[in-house]
């Protein structure tokens, strides 16, 4: 499999934020976002065979949270025999995705942290609408992120159109282009049921360094 990094940090993502997890990161994208924060992924640095990777990851035992991210994931045809490489050594498998791409052939037990994106991407019309009927609201993410009021009621809009309000819907400003607290007024008063979240390891670390 063609890979960026593998290494352990915390999550900083997600209903999952602060627990201890490896991360898989995956090579290539088929977005270009203007607010991307991991251009380094375009371009492959190292390739793995999948009985590597589980061989890797098992360095951080006892850890068995895992999130495969990217890049966009779901390019690698290898990624689901990765899903199942990991099912059947026990671990707990988080999917980070841009929603371009079909989840149908996504195993149930994978928990799929799924963006549907705004204006301020660049890419709007990128999210594969069939994804929604793929999510199980339970267990299942949606994220939305945000870099203006543009964005923001984009994401109402997204929320109404799909029917989101029981599903676990997240939204999560863009560094240095709104104040947070901006977006959690705006929750606020429009009393949104959604969970507002910051990236934690760019507050821990520098919001530049790879590898956390």
């Amino acid at each position: 499999m063609d890979l960026i990094e593998i290494f352990l940090s915390i999550q900083g993502e997600s209903t999952f934020a602060g627990l201890p997890c490896i991360f898989i990161r995956l090579a290539k994208c088929n977005l270009r976002c203007t607010y991307c924060d991991s251009i380094y992924t375009f371009e492959t640095k190292f390739q793995l065979e999948i009985k590597q990777i589980i061989q890797k990851i098992k360095e951080f035992s006892p850890i068995k949270l895992v999130e495969i991210t990217g890049g966009e994931p779901l390019l690698q045809e290898k990624v689901y025999d990765l899903f199942e490489a990991l099912h059947n050594e026990d671990y707990r498998i988080l999917l980070e995705t841009n929603g371009s791409i079909a989840l149908d052939k996504v195993p149930e037990y994978v928990h799929k942290i799924v963006d549907i994106k705004t204006p301020g991407s660049g890419y709007p019309d990128s999210f594969a609408e069939k994804n929604i009927a793929l999510l199980d609201k339970e267990r299942d993410e949606i994220k939305f992120v945000i870099t203006s009021r543009e964005d923001y009621e984009f994401s109402l809009k997204k929320i109404k159109k799909y029917s989101l309000k029981n599903y676990k819907v997240l939204f999560s400003p863009v560094t240095n282009s709104i104040e947070p607290k901006t977006i959690v007024e705006w929750i606020l008063e429009d009393k949104l049921a959604v969970r507002f979240q910051l990236q934690l390891h760019k507050y821990i670390w520098d919001a530049d360094t790879e590898g956390v």
